[in-house]
């Protein structure tokens, strides 16, 4: 893979709609280089190639639900009684997008 460059940072960012200044595109171009460093360094490990990778995080996954026991419910009203401001069984929230 080619290296990162300045041209493909800043039109990377353009067609995100982030836009970069001077200074930021070189950091990201800074941080590419550690990147591309610590990859290498992986790829340096003898035998690399013939892990098989991980398909999970973890080592046992457990794949069977519980039974499904069906309790008793706290009753809505009850619920909404801790709410400041509700609309018929639902809670109003401020509005967070304009």
């Amino acid at each position: 893979m080619s290296k990162f460059t300045k041209e493909m940072v800043n039109d990377y960012a353009d067609k995100l709609l982030i836009g970069l200044t001077e200074e930021e595109n070189k950091m990201v171009l800074d941080e590419f280089d550690i990147i591309d460093a610590n990859i290498d360094l992986v790829n340096q490990i003898p035998g690399i190639e013939k892990v098989e990778p991980m398909t999970h995080c973890l080592d046992e996954v457990i794949t069977s639900l519980r039974e499904d026991v069906v309790e008793e419910s706290v009753p809505i009203s009850d619920l909404l009684k801790n709410a400041d401001y509700t609309d018929g069984n639902e809670i109003e929230v401020p509005k967070v997008v304009g």
